[in-house]
């Protein structure tokens, strides 16, 4: 395909927006890397940085893009509208700021507006997230206020920015402009960045395209909810697949048992304003695994109080950038993966 200046200008800025890692160019990628950014931007528009941050970690980035192409941007059942309803509203409960502005953006050019606003929008809209967002309050037996056929779709979306926001808020700038551009430019760069993305969204992406960039998986127990859709089963079987192996890598065992057993505990709330409770936790791992136990915990429960001393400290004990990003994407999948067990435990089937 044709470069474009304008999307290769985007691309650049986007990757400027990355912050605790290095930002991985397209001239410097290894294959894997190309071949992502690539069709990232022949199919998104531009090099998105929510998943161009993973790049120092090449398969967290196949992951990512997979999971994102496959589930939100590959047409289905489920409207492209209702996938951007649930992504927006994740993202306000998430309290992450810069992916709620991407996707409330993309509902305004798609005729809606915030899903959050009583009455805004269309009344089935409303169901759809409302359902997403009531993790902590379905009854047994309860049943899906749409067809079973977007379930892998919209559940797929759900997981997706639970993930991605954790991963984000860690990352990336609160806003979605690079380092020192005034905020009053949001707007602008908001309406450019609709438009350089509007054409790509426009052609047919056929499914499946990503699921070549890692392995083949078997689909998990807990993702049993994607089965009904092969592509997205795949997505998540091999992108969790590689998560998983990220995990046993880059997280000590002590720190993923502990992360899993408040896991299990959990149902989806917040942990408290401060990070009291974080640093109660932290002292059941040894020592030396306290600041990565820290870091995994808060991306995990509450990654908006991730600052830069949670990373700083991860420092200290050698944590490279490819460790931090395998440590957090674990993490993040983790707990998103816990709220999906949450979101489909009652439904009738």
């Amino acid at each position: 395909m044709r470069a474009n200046p304008l999307r290769q200008a985007l691309s650049r800025l986007g990757l400027s927006q990355i912050r605790y890692v290095s930002a991985v160019r397209p001239g410097q990628s290894g294959d894997l890397v190309a071949r992502v950014y690539q069709q990232m931007e022949d199919d998104f528009g531009v090099v998105a940085p929510p998943i161009a941050l993973h790049a120092v970690a090449p398969e967290m980035l196949a992951a990512s893009w997979s999971l994102l192409r496959e589930t939100l941007i590959v047409p289905g059942p489920a409207s492209r509208l209702a996938k951007e309803a649930v992504a927006t509203a994740v993202s306000a409960v998430n309290a992450c700021p810069y992916c709620a502005m991407i996707h409330n953006s993309t509902l305004t050019l798609l005729g809606s507006r915030r899903p959050e606003e009583p009455g805004s929008s269309d009344p089935a809209l409303d169901d759809v997230v409302e359902w997403v967002l009531s993790v902590e309050r379905l009854d047994d037996g309860a049943s899906l206020p749409f067809p079973e056929s977007q379930l892998p779709e919209l559940a797929g979306v759900a997981l997706l920015l639970h993930y991605l926001n954790r991963m984000v808020n860690v990352f990336l700038r609160e806003v979605p402009l690079p380092p020192r551009v005034p905020e009053f430019a949001l707007p602008a760069v908001l309406r450019l960045l609709g438009r350089v993305t509007a054409a790509p969204a426009r052609r047919a992406h056929p499914p499946g395209a990503a699921l070549a960039m890692l392995p083949s998986a078997e689909l998990p127990a807990d993702l049993a909810w994607a089965a009904g859709n092969e592509t997205v089963a795949q997505a998540y079987a091999r992108a969790t697949a590689a998560i998983d192996a990220a995990g046993v890598r880059s997280v000590p065992a002590e720190v993923r048992a502990l992360v899993g057993e408040q896991l299990v505990q959990w149902r989806g709330g917040p942990r408290g304003i401060s990070r009291s409770w974080v640093e109660d936790l932290i002292t059941r791992v040894a020592t030396e695994q306290q600041p990565v136990a820290r870091l995994a915990l808060l991306v995990a429960f509450a990654s908006y109080q991730v600052d830069p001393s949670v990373i700083e400290r991860c420092r200290q004990v050698g944590t490279d950038d490819r460790t931090l990003i395998e440590l957090s994407s674990w993490a993040a999948m983790a707990a998103a993966r816990r709220l999906g067990e949450l979101l489909s435990a009652h439904l009738t089937r």
